[in-house]
């Protein structure tokens, strides 16, 4: 509401609602001018690995039970610290796999690890109720 008393936003849409019966209520704005900020690299983290995969077991599918990181190919066969190398797992399955690839251990992926885009991308798949009209400006829908 500042920044679009100040005059530094424009209202993009309004959601129905009135703030003391006198003001509509945005919910979405636009910024007058973007001020670029400096990039800031997305690191495969512990929490960033459990955020991507939405906290479950990309072998066995449970969700949030004693979760670890495993490497898809071993550091110790020459697998790095990636995103692509590096899922969520339950203990049970980590250990199951140990120092074996997925196929030495009869383990099957259930997706494809991947380089989320932004943090931003992480954090706005995880919350349950986005606004359908946010999906565009976030995700990319129409």
């Amino acid at each position: 509401m500042i920044l679009l008393y100040k005059g530094k936003a424009n209202t993009v849409r309004f959601n129905g609602k009135m703030i003391n019966g006198k003001f509509r209520l945005p919910e979405i704005i636009m910024l007058e001018k973007y001020i670029p900020l400096p990039y800031i690299d997305l690191v495969p983290s512990r929490k960033n690995i459990y955020l991507r995969d939405n906290h479950t077991c990309q072998y066995c599918g449970k969700k949030g039970i004693n979760l670890t990181v495993d490497h898809v190919i071993p550091r110790s066969r020459g697998g790095g610290e990636t995103w692509g190398n590096m899922v969520a797992s339950c203990a049970r399955c980590n250990n199951r796999k140990g120092d074996k690839t997925v196929e030495d251990a009869g383990l099957k992926l259930n997706g494809t690890p991947y380089r989320p885009s932004s943090n931003l991308y992480l954090q706005m798949t995880r919350i349950a109720n986005v606004p359908q009209s946010w999906h565009s400006f976030f995700f990319g829908e129409n």
